[in-house]
C-alpha cells in the first residue's frame, strides 16, 4: 500500500501511486485522486492516463493538475480548490514525494479562507514544512 500522509479528514497526500493501488484507495474511503505530476517526470512512472483509467475503474474521480519546476499558478490553485470543494469524500493528491501536493493543498485552502497558521500546522502534523511557502500563503490570505 502507498504511504499516505493525512493532512486532515478531507485530504491526504502521497508519493507516486500505482494503478493497482486504486481499489485499496477506494476501500480506504477516498473518492477523488489528484495527480500533481507531469507525465514523463521520471522514467518508469505510470502515465496520467493509466492512473485515470484505474481510478475510474475503482469508482474514483481523477483530476490532473500537474505542477512543474515553474511553480504554482492561480489556475492550479483554483483547480485544486474546486476538487476539494466538489469531492464526495476524502481526496488523495500525489506527486513524486507528496510535497507539491501538500503545497498546492495549502495554497488552495488559504486562498479559500483558511488561516496560514492553520494550514502550516496541519501540514507540519503530516510531516511537511511550509516555512518557505509562508510568503505565498500570506499573500493569498484574505484579511479577517
Amino acid at each position: 500500500m502507498t504511504i499516505l500522509r493525512t493532512i486532515d479528514p478531507t485530504v491526504a497526500v502521497a508519493p507516486q501511486i500505482s494503478p493497482d493501488a486504486m481499489a485499496d484507495l477506494a476501500a480506504a474511503g477516498f473518492t477523488a485522486i489528484v495527480n500533481n505530476r507531469p507525465d514523463g517526470e521520471d522514467m518508469g512512472q505510470p502515465s496520467g492516463a493509466e492512473i485515470a483509467a484505474a481510478a475510474e475503474a475503482a469508482g474514483l474521480t481523477y483530476t490532473a493538475i500537474p505542477v512543474t519546476h515553474a511553480g504554482f499558478s492561480h489556475p492550479q490553485i483554483d483547480a485544486m480548490a474546486a476538487v476539494l470543494a466538489e469531492a464526495k469524500g476524502p481526496v488523495l493528491a500525489y506527486c513524486r514525494s507528496g510535497t507539491r501536493s501538500c503545497n498546492l493543498w495549502a495554497l488552495a485552502v488559504v486562498k479559500g479562507g483558511m488561516h496560514p497558521d492553520t494550514a502550516m500546522t496541519k501540514a507540519a502534523a503530516a510531516g511537511y514544512d511550509l516555512t518557505g511557502l509562508r510568503p505565498l500563503l500570506d499573500a493569498l490570505s484574505t484579511p479577517a
